[in-house]
């Protein structure tokens, strides 16, 4: 049975930080890419960052290059995602998720195949 669970969202003020985790479990992670992405109230879900099969490779969504990070520990089956200087716009619930699409497709959500739960990040003002 496949599964992700996100961790480690909750309320940070603006300039703070929070690191996401995701625990998988079920398929061969490393054969997979694997990403974060969000959705904030109203909006559609929105691509963050990925870290490519075998984890040679990140990308990033323009508005977080330089303030997050994506990494991923294949022995542990762990995804996380630092986040740095966190803005009020950053709010949402992130969602972790794996896909074996092309690279080039990957900041498009419908080419995702497992996904987690969620977790809420709240940044205030």
């Amino acid at each position: 049975q496949v599964q992700l669970t996100e961790s480690g969202g909750g309320l940070v003020q603006a300039g703070g930080s929070l690191r996401l985790s995701c625990a998988t479990s079920g398929f061969p992670i490393r054969n997979y890419h694997m990403g974060w992405f969000r959705q904030a109230p109203g909006n559609e879900r929105e691509f963050v960052a990925a870290s490519s099969r075998p984890g040679v490779a990140t990308f990033y969504r323009q508005s977080v290059e330089g303030r997050f990070t994506i990494s991923r520990d294949n022995a542990k089956r762990m995804v996380y995602l630092q986040m740095n200087s966190l803005r009020p716009e950053d709010t949402a619930i992130y969602y972790c998720a794996s896909s074996t699409a092309a690279l080039s497709s990957i900041r498009q959500p419908t080419m995702w195949n497992y996904w987690g739960q969620g977790t809420q990040v709240t940044v205030s003002s």
